[in-house]
């Protein structure tokens, strides 16, 4: 591996609208008024890219993205921010509005989703993919494609499964590529099992974020490791569990061992909790 490790990630940006409320909305005819709201940077992929490129990794943002004021303003946010992106052709652009409630209680609408990515499009994020260090592939239709098209994985891939139950089918090809996968507890009552199952199908690491308690990691040979929850002035949770993986992913190719590298990894959710953007980069992209 290189001095600076090359990292290609590759899945959903979008362009968010977020709301907070008292509470949550419930399922009948009624008004609320919004505390506060606003736009930004969404999607798991760009919020990775974005917590690598703040370590100082090279990395490099695949993602589909239309040829609309949406498209434009994502471009300019991420570029804004230092990030180098490979967009995609798309018919519209992702976006989302996020309703959000204290406690961390959230309900995100799909506006708008990305069209198939068309071929040509696969091809060159698969031999993007070929030609870097390693490869974070998100849960995603371009995803799905790029896995399909790449039959035997040339480059480490880590995948992360968000709320895996165990046993969904749409994540099962990530699952299998991945030398190290992550989750979050939504799913589960016993995580370390959970963990467990994954690993039964080939990666050599499984790590279960368990949000404000910490997170957990279990190596194939057995080890456990545990981080609790670094404390922080909580303004936003979107994006804290892919800040999570950048930190521990950044840590990594620093040769870090899992134990260090986890305690890295909740210092740097914490950094994505404290803003209400994905990244600090953004509100400075902003101004």
């Amino acid at each position: 591996m290189s001095s600076l490790p090359r990292v290609v990630v590759c899945g959903p940006a979008s362009w968010n609208h977020l709301i907070v409320l008292d509470r949550l909305p419930e399922p009948v005819p009624h008004m609320q008024l919004a505390r506060r709201s606003w736009h930004t940077v969404g999607g798991t992929s760009a919020g990775k890219a974005l917590h690598l490129a703040g370590l100082g990794v090279d990395v490099r943002l695949w993602a589909p993205i239309g040829d609309d004021e949406d498209g434009t303003r994502l471009r300019e946010r991420l570029s804004g921010a230092g990030i180098i992106v490979k967009a995609i052709a798309s018919e519209q652009t992702e976006r989302h509005v996020n309703l959000m409630a204290d406690g961390g209680g959230r309900i995100s609408l799909y506006v708008s989703s990305p069209s198939i990515p068309p071929a040509d499009a696969i091809e060159a994020t698969v031999s993007a993919i070929v030609a870097a260090d390693l490869a974070v592939i998100d849960l995603s239709e371009l995803g799905r494609l790029v896995l399909e098209a790449m039959p035997t994985p040339p480059t480490p891939l880590w995948m992360d499964l968000h709320d895996y139950d165990g046993a969904a089918a749409f994540h099962e090809p990530f699952l299998r590529a991945a030398e190290v996968v992550f989750m979050n507890d939504d799913a589960t009552d016993d995580p370390w099992k959970l963990l467990a199952t994954c690993l039964d199908r080939g990666p050599r690491l499984a790590i279960c974020t368990l949000g404000a308690k910490g997170a957990i990691a279990l190596e194939a040979d057995g080890t456990r490791h545990e981080v609790v929850a670094v404390p922080a002035t909580v303004v936003d949770t979107n994006g804290a569990g892919d800040a999570f993986m950048a930190g521990f992913l950044a840590a990594r190719l620093r040769e870090e061992p899992v134990a260090a590298a986890l305690r890295g990894a909740a210092e740097q959710a914490r950094v994505a909790i404290e803003t209400e953007h994905l990244h600090p980069a953004l509100s400075e992209s902003s101004n």
